[in-house]
């Protein structure tokens, strides 16, 4: 094929399809059809895909919110000209706070201590905080434990008559939404509704309740309240394959990964590969050196098992995965340097999927493309008004 990489020679890329994303959202804006309005999950650098682009990307095709765990996803969100509604839901104490109220951004509450550090940088900021109040329905991260939940609300609504807060959203987050019939789903919805019920009775009237995330977004109606809350299916991956693939969902993956070969040579039967040789050739063979290793987020445990479209087949991954290369065994097959390899993307052209990588590693697709680290470029298409290539990260 000799399809030698771009005039900018990229070692490695991540090909974003922006166009994919904004069908993707506006799909789950079908699923949620009613009265729920929909949260684009944008943290972990927009899973990997770029917290800007992703973030106007969703915008565009009606995404009513924004979501990030970490104060500065939200406030670069805020930097970038973001003005819609924007939730931040993991904060520590002496956190920017009184930046977050200032810049408008929604924030999450678990606890006493947190909603006294926003009542503070509230008083300090002259202008009223948005708080989103998080119970803990049964996942045991964050969250108000029910025996607490009372006091909280009670907390919450004091500080709403002062003028320091406005309860705006009251949330929780599915353990095990991902798997069809789990006991706890039912558990955490009544869990939820009893929340609901004791805010209400404390006299908190939030805009939005919401509790649904990718998997509850396809599978759970019922759940879908005000907002639903999709992050990875935004991306078109599917949050488990057991609940269904992205097409069944008519979701399509945004990210292609690809890189250019650094070196193909032919090597005697017995040749050892990588570190520790714990692969050698069974024969004579061609050897191609994909330019892509652990320091770009390709899993070091893909070693023997990761899979690569070369020459129009699927490889594998061929001894160790190092820091910066791995080998693929192209056996009676040919290749020349600069040739393409693609490590996963939607899968028309026969090339392995997020997914594929996910299973021969042991673990999700979540992983396989958030840790998609910052040296590799990400090339943007279907962009609106931006420059189709860039680096461009949360940092």
């Amino acid at each position: 094929m000799n399809d030698h990489a771009p005039a900018e020679s990229w070692r490695l890329r991540a090909d974003i399809d922006l166009d994919a994303l904004r069908a993707n959202v506006r799909t789950l804006r079908e699923r949620a059809a009613g009265a729920a309005q929909l949260m684009a999950v944008v943290k972990a650098d927009g899973y990997g895909h770029g917290l800007l682009a992703s973030a106007r990307a969703a915008r565009e095709a009606g995404a009513a919110w924004l979501g990030t765990a970490t104060p500065d996803e939200a406030l670069a969100l805020r930097a970038a000209g973001d003005t819609g509604p924007l939730l931040c839901w993991l904060w520590t104490p002496g956190g920017p706070w009184r930046r977050a109220v200032e810049a408008g951004v929604d924030v999450s509450v678990s606890g006493p201590w947190a909603l006294n550090e926003l009542t503070s940088a509230a008083r300090a900021a002259g202008r009223t905080a948005r708080a989103h109040l998080k119970a803990d329905t049964g996942l045991g991260r964050n969250g108000c434990q029910p025996a607490d939940w009372p006091d909280l609300v009670a907390a919450a609504r004091a500080a709403e008559r002062e003028g320091t807060v406005e309860v705006t959203g009251i949330w929780s987050h599915f353990a095990c939404a991902d798997e069809p019939g789990h006991p706890s789903i039912a558990l955490q919805r009544a869990a939820f509704a009893e929340a609901l019920a004791t805010a209400a009775r404390a006299g908190l009237d939030p805009e939005v309740r919401h509790f649904a995330n990718s998997p509850a977004t396809l599978t759970l109606p019922g759940a879908h309240y005000d907002l639903v809350r999709p992050g990875l299916a935004v991306y078109g991956l599917s949050p488990s394959p057991e609940i269904g693939t992205p097409a069944d969902f008519g979701l399509r993956p945004v990210m292609t990964l690809r890189a250019w070969l650094a070196s193909v040579k032919r090597v005697p039967g017995g040749h050892g590969v990588s570190y520790g040789h714990r692969y050698a050739t069974p024969g004579e063979t061609t050897l191609a050196l994909v330019p892509a290793g652990y320091a770009d987020g390709i899993p070091r445990h893909a070693s023997g098992s990761g899979p690569v479209l070369v020459a129009g087949k699927w490889r594998t991954v061929a001894g160790r995965v190092a820091m910066d290369q791995f080998v693929v065994d192209l056996g009676g097959d040919s290749a020349a340097a600069g040739d393409e390899a693609v490590l996963f993307g939607p899968g028309d052209r026969g090339e392995p999927t997020a997914e594929d990588w996910a299973r021969a590693t042991g673990t999700i697709g979540y992983e396989i493309v958030t840790r998609i680290g910052h040296r590799v470029p990400r090339h943007y298409h279907g962009e609106t008004g931006k420059p189709t290539e860039s680096a461009e990260s949360a940092s």
